[in-house]
């Protein structure tokens, strides 16, 4: 893959973002349905929030495993499994009769999705080896969030007044399709050199883990910290936990590699992954929830006033590329750090039932530059400082960072909201305050740990454990 012409790389980079935009825009535009859902089915606030991390806690699963298998069976094999599976998972989500389905056409969707976003960027950072090269082309790659992000609420919005929540899913298969027939075109297959064996029990103490963790956050407020059963989740997780770190290490090929932890600037990126898609699912979460049912808007003007979020994003995010590519990750981190924090404090100040719209959009504004800012500098710092042949693994860790922050931001932030009545908008704007002081210091976490693993003495770990790799890799290649 690395010998196609320019050209054609940039093709390639071109169809692995169509699918990054679909998957995106299924996530901007349905939380903007979030309140139609709520009234259509019945839901409760638990509900909604089954039914947004439903998908991310089944994608954040197997986002490992789909890399693995991909750099073993064929990327391109895997991509165009991917696509089929969530064009199926979206139509299912459109016919679904009640609540119950449609979180299980998420789950279908989920899986498909897993092959998706990992495997797109396993093999974008195969089709650009520089390092220059490929820090722009995930600059564009993070600039289609961006895009998404614009897009989504908007386009959910009309789509949500006009035809209904379920077209939001109907707008996945024309893109999808158009990626299946350009990757069977255009897409060269290409593998790792050392595949890594499957790991079954690592993959399964995954599952346990997140669902776990999840369903305590999540439930708490309806059965009490106190229930058994939030108690025996919450057990089982910390149980899992730590069973999982004892197993990884043992393991020659295990489900996460611990030794990618090695590497000071890829613990930055993770634990900012998190914190960033914690920010963004709290955000997405309580705006549609405020704009709609406390300020009773409609979904398209509730998606209007998402605009200038996204917009910002939008122009932020190649941006960052390109910063990323020239002077490295730290400015972009460290001022998506200050932007985010920012957002989140003004809004906390502020928060109230008629909050002035000369403070909500700029509000607004400022958490797009922060989250359009912070996607390039993780995605960059995940995949250039491995071997190539595991770049669907690092890829995929760094896919899992996101999805996991932002499946307990969904589950934290609506606990909270969880508790307090929305027939009372004074009631919701109270804890909506502190949802905004969370957000805010996830923003601090970040400028703090983009500054401090971005430095000399951080990337010298980064380049040593990428000998350490390259090396033992060899070394197994050899006995092999």
């Amino acid at each position: 893959m690395t010998d196609l012409a320019p050209h054609r790389r940039w093709l390639v980079l071109a169809i692995c973002c169509l699918s990054l935009l679909m998957v995106s825009l299924d996530t901007t535009a349905l939380n903007v349905a979030l309140p139609s859902i709520q009234h259509d089915l019945g839901s409760s606030v638990s509900g909604l929030q089954w039914t947004i991390d439903a998908y991310t806690l089944v994608l954040a699963s197997l986002l490992m495993f789909a890399g693995s298998l991909a750099d073993r069976i064929g990327r391109r094999r895997v991509f165009r499994t991917g696509l089929t599976v969530f064009i199926t998972g979206s139509v299912l989500c459109s016919i679904a009769p009640g609540l119950g389905w449609l979180i299980a056409a998420r789950v279908v969707q989920a899986i498909g999705g897993s092959m998706l976003n990992p495997v797109a960027m396993s093999i974008v950072s195969n089709v650009f080896p520089d390092s220059r090269e490929r820090a722009r082309a995930i600059g564009i790659w993070s600039g289609v969030v961006g895009i998404s992000m614009a897009a989504g609420p908007l386009l959910g919005g009309a789509l949500v007044e006009t035809a209904g929540w379920r077209a939001i899913f109907w707008l996945n298969a024309p893109i999808g399709l158009t990626a299946l027939l350009l990757t069977r075109w255009y897409v060269p297959e290409s593998r790792a050199e050392r595949p890594r064996r499957v790991d079954p029990i690592g993959q399964v103490l995954v599952i346990v883990l997140l669902a776990t963790t999840t369903y305590a956050i999540i439930e708490s407020p309806v059965r009490g910290w106190s229930s058994p059963l939030v108690i025996a989740c919450a057990a089982t997780a910390a149980g899992t936990l730590l069973t999982f770190l004892r197993y990884a290490r043992r393991r020659t090929d295990p489900l996460i590699d611990l030794r990618f932890f090695r590497s000071v600037p890829f613990c930055g990126a993770t634990l900012i992954a998190v914190a960033a898609f914690f920010s963004l699912g709290g955000f997405l979460f309580v705006s549609s929830l405020y704009l709609q049912n406390v300020r009773h808007l409609d979904a398209l003007h509730a998606g209007l006033f998402m605009l200038p979020m996204a917009a910002m994003a939008m122009v932020s995010a190649p941006l960052s590329g390109r910063i990323v590519a020239a002077r490295g990750p730290r400015v972009p981190l460290a001022t998506a750090g200050v932007a985010l924090a920012a957002s989140a404090t003004l809004q906390a100040l502020t928060y109230s039932v008629h909050l002035s719209t000369a403070v909500l959009v700029p509000a607004y504004a400022l958490f797009g530059i922060g989250f359009g800012l912070v996607n390039a500098p993780i995605t960059n710092t995940a995949v250039s400082a491995m071997p190539r042949s595991q770049a669907g693994v690092a890829a995929a860790v760094a896919s899992t960072s996101r999805q996991l922050g932002q499946a307990l931001g969904v589950a934290v932030i609506g606990a909270l909201m969880a508790t307090t009545s929305h027939t009372n908008p004074t009631d919701f704007v109270h804890t909506g305050r502190t949802a905004w002081w969370l957000i805010a210091g996830c923003g601090a976490l970040i400028l703090l740990i983009g500054t401090l693993t971005t430095g000399r003495w951080a990337q010298s770990t980064a380049q040593h454990t990428a000998k350490r790799l390259a090396a033992e890799e060899t070394r197994t290649t050899v006995r092999a």
